[in-house]
């Protein structure tokens, strides 16, 4: 019969055959390619749950050493009043688990609300009615009744609870970019090619001779051409993860700023003690009078509020149930993206190298070129969608990358400005990394893709530029124009 992929002489393979075995092979293509990421994918999953796991449980941490503080300086009183402690704590837990868009409202509520309950204690000859309180709450910023704690507070904290949860979520978005990028989905002329090279020597008889080193490479490039292209977009994406992760472990240190929660607000309780008179009378300025109290309550304790929490030696640094602490952590991971480098660049000749896959280039003549058992002689073509034009093996659109391509090539990018972002202690969100309306704002908007294809933000799939100008979508792609 007439074979249209495999040459024409000798054959054991019917044309259904080589039908059947096309189809296999973009099968065995996606499979090639996934066992090659799955250093990338085991290595992202499981340190996003590492570092993930790690962070809580430093918070939960913070959190036990607080109430233990607590408890043990204040007793009941504290008991009464854990409930808002507590609910910082949650606010935390939701900011970290990107629930909770920024922390400076909660911290804001939390010393607000404290205040209102520190007022009647330092002030137990007065009644202190709901409306008065809230007036008190109302005068947290301006009273500075706190000192510094509350700024300090805020500072270390948010900038480390910013890190962390954009570090987390960079090892997420890069974990997701892998495995879509890898499930490929090869065009006719890429089955064919790699028809060509593994299942052509099977229908000449030869079922065990492996294709030539340069045949294989030259298919890989053209099959793989588009997906190449997230080199530069992935080589900036670890840059700013490793940047971002030096910075946990350095200015800003998720455990030093979790040990410091249970830290500052002690301190600040103790400024507003040693303070109370002139705060009260700052207060009663501005909220009027309060009535006297019809009997004295008991004050609070003042001498034990001096109690500090104990910092940690560099020896004994909080760990993990696993037994890690952040340093082991950051150097792994450190270590980890270092090997992720050139990763898509390098892929068709990581594939190539693969013995299963292709000869050693050292037995160029008794291998597979295409066309019988012997040297190949076409020129191995450069790496890149650009140096395609010219494949021999493969025909490739090198006008762009695929759609899907594409889109990986916008999640990183997205990624990486929140990274960045991070770095320099700002929350930045995915709307404003790329120009997107948010999901929930019911608006419609589209990101330029290249040429004249948009990304519609609410549906995720290419959009005709006429469409995406019209009334109807958000003027971002019109940037692109």
């Amino acid at each position: 019969e007439h074979l249209r992929i495999c040459p024409q002489d000798y054959t054991c393979c019917a044309s259904r055959t080589e039908e059947q075995l096309s189809q296999r092979s973009g099968a065995d293509l996606r499979a090639l390619g996934a066992e090659a990421a799955a250093f990338l994918l085991s290595t992202l999953s499981s340190r996003q749950h590492r570092f993930q796991d790690f962070f809580r449980e430093l918070l939960a941490g913070a959190e036990r050493s607080l109430q233990n503080m607590f408890t043990r300086s204040y007793g009941h009183l504290y008991a009464q009043h854990a409930r808002l402690f507590q609910g910082l704590f949650v606010e935390l837990r939701r900011h970290l688990q990107g629930v909770q868009p920024g922390l400076d409202e909660a911290l804001g509520d939390f010393w607000a609300q404290l205040l209102e309950r520190m007022v009647p204690l330092l002030n137990p000859q007065y009644s202190f009615p709901a409306g008065y309180l809230e007036c008190v709450g109302r005068q947290a910023d301006g009273l500075r009744a706190f000192g510094d704690s509350p700024r300090q507070l805020r500072m270390q904290v948010s900038r480390a609870f910013i890190a962390a949860r954009a570090f987390v979520q960079g090892l997420a978005t890069g974990r997701d970019v892998v495995a879509q990028a890898v499930q490929l989905s090869p065009t006719r002329e890429c089955r064919w090619a790699h028809m060509r090279l593994s299942y052509c020597p099977l229908c000449r008889g030869t079922p065990t001779l492996k294709p030539c080193s340069g045949f294989c490479l030259n298919v890989m490039k053209g099959c793989l051409a588009s997906t190449t292209e997230l080199e530069p977009e992935w080589e900036r994406y670890l840059d700013a993860m490793t940047q971002l992760v030096e910075r946990l472990g350095g200015p800003f240190n998720f455990e030093l700023a979790a040990d410091s929660i249970g830290v500052k607000i002690s301190e600040g309780i103790m400024y507003l003690q040693e303070h109370g008179v002139r705060t009260s009378a700052k207060v009663f300025q501005s909220c009027g009078s309060p009535r006297p109290a019809p009997a004295r309550s008991r004050r609070a304790p003042r001498e034990e509020t001096k109690r500090r929490f104990r910092t940690y030696s560099p020896e004994e640094k909080p760990t993990t149930a696993a037994g890690t602490n952040l340093d082991r952590l950051i150097s792994d991971v450190k270590e980890k993206l270092r090997l992720m480098r050139r990763f898509w660049v390098m892929l068709p000749h990581t594939l190539c190298s693969d013995e299963k896959v292709a000869a050693d280039v050292t037995n160029e003549d008794l291998c597979w070129n295409g066309q019988a058992r012997g040297r190949y002689l076409p020129d191995v073509t450069g790496d890149g969608l650009v140096n395609q034009i010219n494949n021999p093996e493969v025909e490739v659109d090198i006008s762009q990358p695929d759609l899907a391509t594409r889109q990986h090539l916008l999640a990183l990018r997205s990624a990486t400005s929140r990274l960045v972002g991070a770095c320099n202690g700002q929350d930045v969100d995915f709307q404003d990394a790329v120009g997107m309306p948010s999901e929930s704002s019911g608006e419609r908007g589209c990101v330029w893709l290249g040429g004249r294809e948009c990304l519609a933000s609410r549906q995720g799939q290419a959009v005709p530029w006429e469409e995406c100008n019209e009334s109807s979508w958000a003027s971002s792609c019109s940037a692109g124009q």
